[in-house]
């Protein structure tokens, strides 16, 4: 897992925060058939990832201005150290194998 500590990831989902938890908004179809069948239904064209308390964390600092290395550094304070760096990374390349973020330099 080599990943460049001077990106900065940039969210690209909707989301929504209650009470300090973050719940990602992931769309269902994009096609207009399932489009048109949620309506048809009446439900709801996504689904939604309820995030714990340090992945609304970090899924919060992923607004383009922080990087990876800034994130890390903030999530050391709040949290205390120990593999922090590690479950940073993973959860970080999981958003992005998804398309929910993207890095920027």
């Amino acid at each position: 897992m080599k990943i460049d500590l001077k990106v900065r990831p940039i969210r690209q989902i909707d989301w929504i925060e209650e009470e300090g938890r973050v719940s990602l908004k992931v769309i269902k179809f994009k096609g207009k058939f399932g489009q048109w069948l949620c309506r048809a239904l009446k439900k709801p064209n996504y689904f939604l990832i309820n995030l714990d308390e340090v992945g609304s964390f970090i899924w919060k600092k992923c607004n383009g201005k922080n990087s990876i290395e800034d994130i890390l550094k903030q999530l050391e304070e709040k949290y205390g150290k120990e593999k922090m760096k590690e479950r940073l990374i993973v959860f970080l390349l999981m958003l992005k194998r998804y398309g929910y973020v993207e890095f920027e330099r």
